[in-house]
Parts: structure tokens; sequence; C-alpha cells
């Protein structure tokens, strides 16, 4: 693993860091990867960089009513309508407290793997005129992988917090890790990204 550079215009992406996705079963222990990733928050508010909190809300997406052999959220009508209910009263959606937005924070609510699929964060991030990506979150294998297939598409230079990311399934993370992200971006640890971005600030 090794980050040849940060650029001067690059932006934080956290996925799906939300209380009904961090409470879930992972391959890491989920209070080292939110500290990781709360450890990346302060670094980018410490240099002025853009932070990007993205959550997903799957209900109702197109995706969600097509023929899967696995899936997670049930397609019958009555427990879809249970499900917009129990959702936000659970506190599905909501943001863990150990990352803590600002105002100033892009904000994404997404319906599928991909934060860009039918999102302003495309937009967003160039009216910063953001040409790099930091990525962290969960799951690595699905919205961290989903969402960087399409950056990578669209031609942001991207880089990935390994100690930041976990997932379900250990198979999964390390394909990800081994075989997918080192063909679209740079591979490091958080504090890599920190030395990188405070030597930004030096320069």
């Amino acid at each position: 693993m090794m980050i040849t550079t940060i650029d001067k215009q690059t932006a934080l992406v956290l996925i799906d860091l939300q209380k009904g996705i961090a409470r879930r079963e992972t391959i890491h222990p989920m209070s080292k990867v939110l500290l990781k990733a709360s450890m990346l928050v302060d670094v980018f508010r410490e240099a002025n960089l853009p932070i990007v909190v993205v959550h997903v809300n799957p209900l109702g997406g197109a995706w969600t009513k097509t023929r899967v052999e696995v899936t997670a959220l049930s397609k019958h009508p009555l427990m879809q309508t249970f499900a917009r209910f129990a959702f936000p009263m659970m506190g599905f959606m909501n943001i863990v407290p150990e990352i803590k937005t600002q105002p100033e924070d892009i904000l994404i609510e997404k319906k599928t793997w991909n934060a860009f699929f039918e999102t302003p964060l495309d937009a967003e991030l160039k009216k910063r005129g953001v040409t790099q990506l930091v990525l962290a979150g969960i799951s690595t294998s699905i919205g961290v992988e989903g969402t960087a297939r399409a950056a990578s598409e669209l031609g942001y230079n991207l880089t990935f917090a390994v100690d930041a990311m976990t997932d379900r399934v250990k198979e999964a993370h390390e394909n990800s890790i081994r075989n997918i992200f080192p063909r679209i971006g740079e591979l490091g640890t958080v504090m890599d990204i920190t030395r990188k971005i405070s030597s930004l600030r030096v320069k």
C-alpha cells in the first residue's frame, strides 16, 4: 500500500456510517472503525477540506423491486410500508454519534450502493473544485466499492482509508482491498493520509 500524493482539492467521503448499518456484526470491531473515521473527520476539518457524509435509505429504490436470490429488504408491500415507519423510529438513517456533522458538510442520501447515482454528489464536488476523494465507511464491498467504481468512472483520483472501513464478509472485504481498489486508486491507513494532508499544509 502506498499513497503517492493527496490533491489540494480533496474531499473525505464517509459511506453509510449510520446507526442501522453500524449496529450489524462486522469483521472488524466497529468501535475501531468509527474511531479511525472520526480521526479523518478531524484531519479534514483542520485542513478546511470538504467532508461528505452519506447515508442509505433503500426504501423505494428501483433495485429493491428486482428479482434477486438474496435480499435484505422484503419485497412485500405491507413490509415495505412497515419499514417506512419503522426505519425512522429506529434511527436507521441517523449518522452515528462518533461522526459529528457540521452545517458546511455535504450530506447525501442515496438509494443504492453508489453515492453518485441519482444524487447531487458529483455536482457538489465539482462546485468545490474537488479532484480527489478519500473513501471510508461500510460496507467495503458494497457502499464503498459501489461509490468508488462510479467515482473512478467520473475521473476522480481515489484514496482508500483501509483501517476506516469494514464489511460483514471477510472474503468480500479482502477482494475489494486486494483486487479492486488497487486498480482504481491508492490505499493507505488513516495515519498515511494524515501525513500527506499535513504535508499539503506545510507547502
